[in-house]
């Protein structure tokens, strides 16, 4: 279990850097969408390539940072039913969620993603539009994205599993409360490490 269990953090880690790291984009997403919605109402001018890399940081954002969300137990759930259960019965919840749903939903998205990746990437398609950009970096986005759900499902499967194994504080796993304060210093930390 300790092997588990230091894989699981190792995991984690991945994903809280990629998710720090991620943020960024969703500034450069602002900036250039406000920067083409300026220079199209006063240059009456556009460009189908600053429209493709806004949907691109945003597929990023999503697909990568969705990791991210499940290690910080900020993911979609129905606490109005499961919060009147007792920890154990939670945990157990989440097991079967993460081994019956979770896990195999993203190992089939994997399974499809992987060839519609490599297809695009083998053949450096590009975008239809007239100034598009190269199309495979976005649908490479989709395999990567869900490779790190998947790892990250299992690490949560690992660390809940500890904890009804008793190696496991339920502090681990449970929803991180942060102030803005407390996420600028991670973010200063993920970059100085790189």
């Amino acid at each position: 279990m300790s092997f588990l269990l230091s894989l699981s953090k190792y995991i984690d880690d991945l994903n809280e850097k990629i998710g720090l790291a991620i943020s960024w984009a969703l500034l450069a997403a602002v900036l250039i969408c406000s920067g083409n919605a300026l220079i199209r109402y006063t240059l009456n001018t556009s460009s189908n390539a600053w429209l493709e890399i806004q949907w691109y940081l945003f597929s990023a954002i999503f697909l990568l940072a969705s990791s991210y969300t499940l290690r910080r137990n900020e993911h979609v759930r129905i606490d109005v039913i499961v919060g009147r259960f007792s920890k154990r019965t939670q945990v157990w919840i989440d097991l079967f969620g993460f081994l019956f749903f979770l896990l195999p939903a993203t190992l089939l998205i994997l399974y499809f993603a992987l060839p519609f990746a490599y297809e695009s990437i083998r053949s450096q398609e590009v975008s239809s539009n007239a100034g598009g950009l190269i199309v495979w970096p976005a649908k490479l986005l989709i395999p990567v994205g869900f490779l790190l759900l998947t790892l990250q499902g299992i690490s949560e499967f690992i660390k809940r599993a500890g904890y009804l194994l008793g190696k496991v504080d339920a502090s681990a796993f449970e929803k991180q409360v942060t102030t803005p304060a407390d996420e600028i210093e991670a973010i200063k930390a993920a970059n100085q490490l790189t």
